[in-house]
């Protein structure tokens, strides 16, 4: 067996590694990396005795002769490359030559292969679904890809999701990976504003580098032994961690806190993060993996314990008073760009109104745990009572309206046709035969556009101009959108009316539709 890897010296890659020179079955296992990337040697230190079965390929995603010398021979493609936040929103323009263009110059190279072809496994990402809460805090493959206003990642990984289901690479499959624990946890989200756009009442599923890594090992070996064509290729899943690893922002940060000796309200004020904008979910039909390749093993409680373990001298903040943890660990990033008291200061109207619904609404937010509605302490946003464990019951979960039977595998003409209308926009195509069929589709601005039955039904994709450009303008969409303004509205007032963009620059933008 022949694989080619992408993304290798991430951290669902190094775990990814680890698990596939594991089967005995792996002869190759070439991984395409940057030149100057630091882990390059990582990986070779730490599989001195596979190191006759690594061949790195130094080179970019979005070099075409780089992707032909990698997936040359090989019997499956996996792509786990992507430029994640915070270095998305540092560095936009790498998020787009990886995420977009890197992924679309791949599927071609793979395309171009008539004769055994390898299978692509390409992993997407829970942030396509953009910001729920308390009144939708589930969501399912199909679900509405509502990516949150200036998060170019999700756009870009948006836009190379939706090459991926439209091309015509004979087995392909897309995974979209949910919230993951990793071993740079800390260090990762103590660097960067970018912690601060996590809303304390935000829905995150959790799960570990090491399982995702399992995942895809399994995949492999499940393949090699029997058929998956009915089950697992040509589709789109999601990558759950299980309903124990169902937590909120404020649970995870809390949760990381504990190891030394304290409490997200010991360390956080409610004005410190955003309140809508963000990305996370609780995936309903997060079981479909597992139950193929039984891959999940490992709960956020046991990640941290083994994580405090590893990492003894944050003990030592239990010694140390919290006001000056909160002082020189959390506060000094209030200087980073990407965090919300800089927009604040300097007065980021675009982004204000992004993750908070404008600079009033921010104002009016307490600095006192006793004035701010939390879903662990059984109120919603709005501070209606509600019961936190009823709402992280599967049986009771509130799902939407999809327009049709999302459960069933046949889908009807008459189905198309009433997704297309909810959607307010039309299918122009006559003729229906199987789900995989490219279809002729117009939406509600009369831009007639060409997509597979499977990627609106099954998959939620339905083009916008953010399948073209970095513009967000589900303000407008949602008028009309009967699909998007079931999400849209729960964050969102019905009469907001702003267009979000990214200038030449990448800069956020803003302006009144």
């Amino acid at each position: 067996m022949k694989i080619a890897l992408t993304g290798a010296t991430g951290n669902m890659g190094q775990a990814t590694v680890d698990e596939l020179l594991k089967i005995e079955e792996v002869e190759k296992l070439k991984v395409l990396v940057l030149e100057d990337d630091k882990h390059t040697k990582k990986i070779f230190k730490r599989h001195k005795k596979d190191r006759n079965k690594i061949e790195v390929i130094c080179g970019n995603l979005a070099d075409k002769n780089a992707c032909e010398k990698l997936v040359d021979k090989a019997d499956y493609v996996i792509n786990l490359a992507a430029v994640i936040p915070p270095h998305s929103d540092k560095y936009p323009e790498k998020a787009v030559e990886c995420n977009e263009i890197g992924v679309k110059t791949l599927v071609g190279v793979i395309e171009k292969i008539k004769k055994n072809q390898p299978k692509l496994i390409h992993t997407s990402t829970v942030a396509l679904y953009g910001n729920r809460n308390s009144l939708h805090p589930w969501a399912q493959v199909g679900d509405p890809l509502l990516v949150s206003p200036f998060d170019i990642y999700s756009a870009t990984k948006l836009r190379g999701e939706f090459c991926v289901l439209e091309s015509d690479i004979e087995n392909w499959v897309v995974l979209r990976q949910s919230a993951m624990l990793h071993k740079n946890m800390l260090s990762d989200n103590m660097s960067d504003g970018l912690m601060f756009h996590t809303c304390f009442n935000a829905p995150l599923e959790w799960v570990t580098a090491e399982d995702s890594g399992r995942l895809i090992a399994n995949i492999l070996k499940e393949d090699a032994s029997k058929d998956l064509s009915k089950t697992f290729w040509k589709r789109c899943f999601n990558i759950g961690g299980g309903t124990e690893n169902c937590l909120t922002g404020y649970d995870t940060l809390n949760d990381g806190f504990k190891i030394i000796g304290g409490s997200a309200k010991d360390f956080f004020e409610p004005n410190f993060n955003a309140t809508r904008n963000f990305h996370g979910v609780w995936f309903y039909d997060g079981e479909k993996l597992d139950n193929l390749f039984h891959y999940q093993t490992q709960k956020a409680e046991d990640f941290w314990a083994h994580f405090a373990k590893s990492h003894r001298y944050f003990k030592l903040g239990k010694i140390v008073p919290k006001s000056l943890i909160k002082k020189i660990a959390i506060k000094r990033l209030f200087k980073n760009p990407n965090s919300v008291k800089y927009w604040f200061d300097h007065d980021d109207q675009p982004k204000l109104f992004a993750y908070f619904g404008g600079k009033e609404s921010y104002q009016k937010i307490s600095n006192d745990w006793k004035e701010f509605n939390l879903l662990i302490d059984g109120k919603d946003e709005n501070g209606r009572e509600l019961d936190y464990l009823l709402l992280k019951t599967k049986e009771k979960a509130n799902m939407i309206d999809y327009g049709f039977d999302i459960s069933k595998e046949d889908v009807t003409l008459e189905d198309l046709k009433n997704v297309a209308a909810l959607h307010g926009g039309k299918l122009l195509s006559k003729n229906f035969d199987n789900i995989y069929q490219k279809l002729e589709w117009c939406n509600s601005d009369g831009q007639k556009f060409e997509a597979r039955a499977y990627s609106i039904l099954k998959a939620g994709h339905w083009v916008n101009n953010t399948y073209f450009d970095n513009v967000w303008e589900f303000d407008r969409l949602a008028k009309t959108d009967k699909i998007y303004s079931q999400i849209w509205y729960d964050s969102h007032v019905k009469n907001e009316d702003k267009y979000y963009y990214l200038d030449e620059n990448f800069t956020a933008r803003m302006k009144n539709l």
